[in-house]
C-alpha cells in the first residue's frame, strides 16, 4: 500500500477500504473462506449442520439520530449481514468499549433500544464484553456485535453466482440513514423530517427466499452505498450491471439534501435496505415478496446484469455513465 498511515477513508466502504482489506488483512491472514468477500461466512463441519457468522463494529456520531441510535444500528447491521447468507439469525454477542464519563442514562437508553430491536428481529444477545477507556479516548461508546445463524442444507448465496440476465432489486429508498445522521451531526435544518432507515431485514429476506428460491445473493448497501455494493458484485462475478436511474426510489427530501451537500446518492450509506439479485424468471415473485414486508413497501426492480465488467447508470434519455465506488471519505462515522 502507498498509504503510510491509517486514514478515515480506509473505513468509508469505498476503494481505500477495499485496498486495506486486500493489501493488509487478506495478505496477512486471508484464506479461502475470508476471500469470498460475503457479508457473512458460511461454515461447515458442525454436527447440527452449517452456520453463518458475521461481526461488525459501530462507531457512529452522534449516538442518537432521527429514527434510531447506535444500539438499534448495531443489532440491525449484524442481523442483516448474517441474513444475507440466507441463514435464520439466532444469536448475537455484544461487546462495548465505553469512554469514562458516558452518562449511565445514555447507556441504559442504548441497551433498551438494542433489546427492542432484538425482539423485533427475533434474536437473542447471549454473551458480551465490556471495556472502559480513559476520558477523551473513546468517542463515548463503540459497540461490536457478532451474529450466528443456521443455514439450511444446500443454500449457497453469494455474489459470485451472479449471471448475465439476472435482475437487480432494491428493497426501498436510498440515502435515508446517511442524510439523517449528517443532518443531526451538522445541525442542518430541513423543511421535512429525514429519518434513518435502520431496520432488521431478516424477515424480509425470508419472504423473498420463500417466493424466489433461486436468489443469487443479498447485500445491504451500508458504507459506500449502492455504488460500492454493485461494484463489488460486478468484480466478484466478472459481470456488468446497468441501473435504470428512473427506477431507483429516492425520497425527494433526501435527493434535495444530497444536491445541496454535493453528495452522490448512490454512495450514501443505508442501514435498512437490501439489494437482491435474482434470475429473471423469479424477479416478479421476489419483488412482490419484498413489497409484502413492512420494510419493503417501496421496493423496485432497478437494473439488470449484463456481459462486461462495469456498473453503469442509465438516465431517462438513454444515456449512461459509470457508477464508481466511493473514493476517499464522504460521510465519516456513519455506522
Amino acid at each position: 500500500m502507498a498509504d503510510e498511515t491509517v486514514m478515515m477513508s480506509h473505513g468509508s466502504g469505498g476503494t481505500m477500504m477495499q485496498r486495506i482489506i486486500h493489501e493488509v488483512f487478506l495478505e496477512s491472514y486471508g484464506d479461502d473462506i475470508l476471500a469470498q468477500g460475503d457479508d457473512a461466512a458460511s461454515l461447515s463441519g458442525f454436527d447440527s449442520g452449517r452456520i453463518a457468522l458475521s461481526t461488525d463494529t459501530f462507531v457512529v456520531t452522534p449516538r442518537f439520530f432521527p429514527g434510531g441510535d447506535i444500539g438499534r444500528l448495531a443489532i440491525c447491521g449484524t442481523v442483516n449481514d448474517v441474513a444475507t447468507s440466507g441463514a435464520q439469525v439466532k444469536y448475537l454477542s455484544a461487546g462495548f468499549v465505553l469512554e469514562e464519563g458516558l452518562p449511565m442514562d445514555e447507556l441504559r437508553r442504548i441497551c433498551a433500544s438494542m433489546a427492542a430491536t432484538c425482539a423485533e428481529a427475533g434474536v437473542q444477545i447471549v454473551t458480551g464484553d465490556t471495556k472502559v477507556v480513559n476520558r477523551g479516548h473513546g468517542d463515548g461508546i463503540y459497540i461490536n456485535t457478532t451474529g450466528v445463524g443456521l443455514l439450511p442444507q444446500g443454500r449457497d448465496l453469494s455474489c459470485r453466482h451472479i449471471k448475465p440476465g439476472d435482475k437487480v432489486l432494491l428493497s426501498g429508498s436510498l440515502g435515508d440513514h446517511g442524510i439523517a445522521v449528517i443532518s443531526q451531526r451538522e445541525g442542518l435544518g430541513f423543511s421535512t423530517s429525514i429519518e434513518s432507515d435502520a431496520a432488521p431485514l431478516n424477515h424480509l429476506i425470508a419472504r423473498v427466499l420463500e417466493a424466489a428460491p433461486h436468489v443469487r445473493c443479498f447485500r445491504d448497501p451500508t458504507r459506500g452505498g449502492l455504488a460500492s455494493t454493485l461494484n463489488e458484485f460486478a468484480q466478484a462475478s466478472g459481470v456488468a450491471i446497468t441501473v435504470d436511474e428512473e427506477s431507483v426510489p429516492v425520497h425527494e427530501q433526501v435527493r434535495g439534501a444530497c444536491e445541496m451537500l454535493g453528495y452522490d446518492i448512490y454512495q450514501v450509506a443505508n442501514e435498512g435496505k437490501m439489494v437482491c439479485v435474482v434470475p429473471p424468471e423469479e424477479a416478479d415473485a421476489a419483488l412482490a415478496a419484498m413489497r409484502g414486508d413492512t420494510y419493503g413497501a417501496e421496493a423496485a426492480l432497478i437494473g439488470e446484469v449484463t456481459e462486461g465488467e462495469k456498473v453503469r447508470v442509465r438516465n431517462a434519455f438513454g444515456a449512461t455513465r459509470i457508477m464508481d465506488m466511493l473514493v476517499g471519505e464522504q460521510l465519516p462515522r456513519i455506522c
